[in-house]
């Protein structure tokens, strides 16, 4: 009797270590993948705009993202030459000027976002406003990285950080923006 339970005992733990280390591997899997980059307009329609290539060390998730650049086009704003997509308004990407750690956890996230960070203007404007700065801030739910547009003065990366390790932008940098009025107000990315 002492031996069935014993032998049971063994079987449920090598049956739920098991079912652990199945959920870690898939997850892990999960992250390894590539992943599609959609910017979403009000109505929710996407936009894929690049990949995003993940792999796991431990706690931190080493990151490289690739925008295509096909779906941008070409334009020369205030002495700037500047990639942009198009629609109601010019979302200008602005490529972080300053040699970073690529990476992540999934608590998170500022480093990406700090490569994801746009300029939108009207088409009609004049020049480069790059007070108009677009942030995404991300948050990792699953096996999907979200985030809301929120507003950011670009200039502030016009001189260097004092620390490079330490992404510039926080929340105290961020406000609000109207989510009606921008044409791509949130990202996904799966």
């Amino acid at each position: 009797m002492l031996r069935s339970r014993f032998i049971k005992c063994i079987i449920y733990s090598l049956v739920i270590t098991f079912q652990l280390f199945s959920n870690v591997f898939a997850d892990v899997q999960k992250i390894a993948r590539g992943h599609k980059v959609f910017l979403q307009d009000q109505q929710g329609k996407e936009l894929l705009i690049g990949t995003l290539s993940l792999s796991e060390e431990g706690k931190v998730i080493h990151y490289k993202l690739v925008l295509d650049r096909e779906k941008f086009q070409d334009y020369f704003l205030s002495m700037k030459e500047m990639k942009c997509l198009e629609g109601p308004e010019l979302w200008c990407h602005l490529a972080y000027p300053y040699k970073h750690l690529s990476t992540i956890r999934r608590d998170d996230l500022r480093w990406l976002s700090h490569d994801l960070l746009f300029m939108y203007k009207k088409p009609n404007e004049f020049g480069a406003n790059f007070w108009n700065g677009i942030y995404y801030d991300l948050r990792y739910e699953g096996g999907t990285i979200k985030g809301e547009a929120r507003a950011v003065d670009l200039n502030l990366l016009a001189s260097p950080p004092d620390d490079f390790s330490t992404p510039p932008f926080t929340e105290g940098d961020m406000g609000d923006i109207d989510q009606d009025k921008r044409w791509l107000p949130s990202i996904e990315i799966r």
